[in-house]
């Protein structure tokens, strides 16, 4: 837990309907276990995908398609989403679910290994002014040079879930086994993002945790 759980349980009571389909495929991601952004992160991310009205957004990370929907609600008309996604048995739900929300124009997945995806994006000298982290943990830090080589000065990089339900401030020792090398690794990959002189960075205790990380130069 990062905060109150009361106040947390505020938040979320406070935040309206993005339509029945949305809530639809929330409630089936729920109920099959998929991890999905919270209410609360989703409302960050609106709104941040609103102020900063980009014309091309990159997502690490479809699972899915519910935080891209998200996305869709409030971007530009001409804007476009890219989103990578490796779990094959997601792939036909997330398209599914672009195709249920009207928005299969707007979004483009690319299946596999993001690794690929991300250095053939940067090849074919593709930009995006918004990318949204929210895949493998452990590997935010492999990806960071690879992503910031795919915004311009002013794009803005948003990671998910790097709080760690709180465990990030604990020692390593604490944290169970099999989650200490993605402890340590997030750990390393804050610590990146608040010393790359590239980048304006604040970590943001809300849902499990977020970073914004302005392309400053």
């Amino acid at each position: 837990m990062i905060v109150n759980d009361r106040i947390t349980d505020y938040i979320q009571s406070l935040e309206v309907s993005q339509g029945p389909v949305l809530e639809t495929i929330e409630q089936e991601a729920l109920d099959g276990f998929v991890p999905i952004i919270r209410r609360e992160t989703a409302a960050f991310l609106r709104t941040m995908t609103a102020a900063l009205r980009p014309k091309a957004i990159l997502e690490i990370g479809t699972a899915v398609g519910y935080s891209a929907l998200q996305m869709c609600l409030v971007m530009p008309k001409d804007c476009r989403i890219t989103t990578i996604e490796k779990y094959e048995k997601r792939l036909p739900i997330a398209r599914e679910n672009f195709r249920r929300a009207g928005q299969e124009e707007r979004i483009t997945l690319l299946e596999g290994d993001a690794d690929l995806h991300l250095k053939e994006l940067a090849d074919q000298g593709r930009l995006f002014d918004l990318v949204f982290m929210d895949a493998a943990k452990g590997q935010y830090l492999n990806w960071l040079p690879l992503v910031l080589k795919l915004m311009p000065e002013g794009g803005v990089l948003i990671s998910d879930n790097v709080l760690q339900d709180g465990d990030i401030v604990e020692s390593r020792f604490a944290v169970q086994r099999r989650n200490r090398t993605i402890h340590s690794r997030m750990r390393e990959y804050l610590y990146q993002l608040k010393h790359t002189q590239q980048l304006e960075t604040a970590v943001i205790p809300i849902g499990d945790g977020v970073t914004v990380s302005t392309k400053v130069r």
